[in-house]
């Protein structure tokens, strides 16, 4: 690839009501610039990716990022947006500036505000990343989305709440390691499987700990192209990227496919000239556990229905042969929709850079895999990022 990254920078994620969508972009805007010991003068372009979706009052927010330093101004800058997988969107669009010769240096910040809008517009907000005419009317908005998914998923293969439970109680206690991570609780897997007044069902088979969070946040990394990137103190390469866009409604679709994660995953692993074995960790998108379950088939971790092995038989586990969510995923470290996929690409880079938080950090972490995903697996970015120095 003709790019690395090279300074990065994250917010805790949470709710924060001091906070608003460009206090947070200036934050992460400013501490990515001198993690990577640059000027804001040195940037060539800005891409911000931000969901929004009514979650924000202000809209037209990619020059939002000038407000961190009078040398942005007049640089390019462009808001992306593909759902949850806005993030990525964002990533996968510096890179392309870069590979087009149209910049050496590009800013990428990923943000969004979620708390501050009442619970029944969240659920609203969020059904819009789905196809409005056959899902407009779900209950539970977009949670009901996936509890449906799960309730097939249940019906064809059995009840599967054991691995479900498993894959929050893993993803819970990984993010007690993450000071970025929003909820920073070792649950357990008693507490993740049994229904209670804590973590009460919520759509079809899912409780409360097998969806993600309703957070606050923002993320940014600083991409840089290769000889621009030999000058620098680290640099993270991307051996591949990929993105497949899949159909919106799931009635044109086999929903328990995710077939546009499949492609993805072949083509990011064949242009990486690796397989999923060679990779030392994954950062997958979790926004509810069964999203994980059915990619560890779709990654080609385990044959079609028989995902739960990947947790039962602990392969994803910390200290297992593909670990899975290391950060906590988003279940623990949270969903700031727009951050997102920026977040896991900034998490990704820690580990490979060795300097992912004490207790977080793997052992000689040397290829990492990132997928994330915009709705119900229809915009699905694969990264395979490497360490370069």
């Amino acid at each position: 690839m003709t790019a690395s990254i090279v300074g990065w920078a994250h917010t805790p994620f949470g709710k924060f009501d001091t906070e608003t969508v460009e206090s947070l972009v200036v934050r992460v805007a400013n501490e990515a610039l001198a993690d990577a010991g640059i000027s804001a003068g040195d940037v060539d372009e800005i891409v911000l990716g931000h969901f929004n979706a009514g979650f924000s009052p202000q809209d037209f927010t990619a020059s939002l990022v000038l407000q961190a330093d009078p040398k942005l101004r007049f640089k390019p800058a462009t808001r992306v947006e593909n759902a949850c997988a806005t993030g990525s969107a964002a990533v996968h669009q510096g890179l392309r500036a870069i590979a087009a010769g149209a910049a050496k240096i590009v800013l990428v910040v990923g943000v969004e505000q979620m708390t501050r809008t009442p619970g029944p517009e969240i659920g609203k907000n969020l059904l819009k990343a789905s196809y409005l005419p056959e899902d407009g009317d779900t209950v539970g908005g977009f949670a009901g989305v996936f509890g449906k998914i799960a309730s097939s998923y249940f019906q064809k293969y059995g009840d599967q709440s054991d691995a479900l439970a498993l894959i929050a109680a893993k993803n819970h206690k990984n993010g007690v390691a993450n000071p970025f991570a929003q909820m920073r609780k070792d649950f357990g897997f008693d507490f993740c499987r049994a229904e209670s007044e804590k973590n009460p069902y919520v759509a079809g088979p899912l409780k409360r700990t097998d969806c993600s969070l309703v957070s606050d946040g923002a993320a940014a990394l600083i991409l840089a192209d290769a000889e621009t990137a030999k000058t620098m103190s680290k640099s993270i390469g991307f051996r591949a990227t990929a993105h497949a866009q899949d159909f919106l409604p799931m009635s044109k679709r086999d929903i328990l496919q995710f077939e546009g994660c499949t492609v993805a995953w072949q083509r990011a692993l064949e242009q990486a000239g690796v397989t999923l074995s060679d990779l030392s960790f994954v950062e997958t998108h979790d926004c509810f556990t069964v999203a994980e379950l059915i990619e560890y088939e779709a990654m080609g971790l385990t044959p079609r229905g028989q995902g739960a092995r990947a947790i039962k038989e602990g392969w994803t586990l910390k200290d297992g042969k593909l670990p899975v969510n290391p950060s906590g995923g988003l279940k623990a470290k949270g969903h700031p929709i727009g951050a997102t996929g920026v977040s896991m690409h900034v998490m990704t880079a820690m580990q490979l850079a060795g300097q992912a938080p004490e207790g977080m950090q793997l052992k000689n972490a040397k290829l990492g895999g990132i997928f994330n995903m915009g709705g119900a697996a229809v915009a699905n970015y694969v990264s395979v990022l490497e360490p370069l120095k």
